[in-house]
C-alpha cells in the first residue's frame, strides 16, 4: 500500500500557502492552482476577477507515514482564518474562501472530525466557515505563481503578508518544519 496521499487546500492567497505546506517534513510537492469552480482551463486573471468559481488553491502531495492528512489540516486551520466568509486579510472574493477538496471519504470524515473538535473546543470565536467538497480537477498556476515567495521575498506583498505568517507558523510548527 502506497503512503503517498494528495489533498486540495484554498485558505487564501495561494502563495502564502504554498510557502507554509513547502517547509513540512513528509510533504513532498506544493503546487498553486484553481479548484472549485466552473470555466475549464482558468488563468489567474479569470480567477481574480471572481467570477469563474474557482478558489486559489494548493495541491499538497505528501507521504503519510512522515505526515498525517490530520496534522496538514491542524497547521492548514493555524495559519488562516476559516472563520471569514471569502475572505484573507485584504484578499477578498470567493477565490480566497477556506475550503478543502477531499480525494476519498477518509479524508472528508477526517476534515470533517476536525473541525467538529475546533468548534468543541472553541478554538475560534466565531463560526468556522470552511467548505468541505470534493476534488473535481485540479488546475495547475501558471509558472510564475511557483515558488512566488521564494522569488520575490522583497516584494511588498511577500514582505507584510508573507513573512509575518511564515513567522508565525515557524513559531508553531518549529517540530515539523524539514531541516
Amino acid at each position: 500500500m502506497s503512503n503517498f496521499q494528495s489533498v486540495v487546500l484554498g485558505g487564501g492567497c495561494f502563495w502564502c500557502t504554498e510557502t507554509v505546506f513547502k517547509q513540512l517534513r513528509g510533504v513532498v510537492s506544493v503546487v498553486p492552482g484553481y479548484a472549485g469552480g466552473a470555466k475549464i482551463n482558468p488563468i489567474y486573471e479569470d480567477v481574480c476577477t471572481g467570477d469563474t468559481g474557482h478558489a486559489e488553491v494548493i495541491k499538497i502531495d505528501f507521504d503519510s507515514e512522515h505526515i498525517s492528512f490530520e496534522t496538514l489540516l491542524e497547521v492548514f486551520f493555524s495559519v488562516h482564518n476559516p472563520t471569514t466568509l471569502n475572505a484573507q486579510g485584504h484578499d477578498i472574493g470567493t477565490q480566497y474562501r477556506s475550503v478543502i477538496f477531499f480525494n476519498n471519504p477518509e479524508q472528508e470524515k477526517i476534515a470533517r472530525a476536525k473541525i467538529a473538535q475546533l468548534t468543541t473546543e472553541e478554538i475560534y470565536a466565531d463560526p468556522i466557515v470552511t467548505q468541505i467538497v470534493p476534488l473535481i480537477k485540479f488546475y495547475e498556476a501558471e509558472e510564475y505563481h511557483h515558488d512566488y515567495f521564494a522569488k520575490n521575498p522583497d516584494q511588498t506583498y511577500c514582505q507584510l503578508v508573507i513573512n509575518p505568517k511564515l513567522k508565525k507558523f515557524k513559531e508553531k510548527w518549529m517540530k515539523l518544519i524539514k531541516n
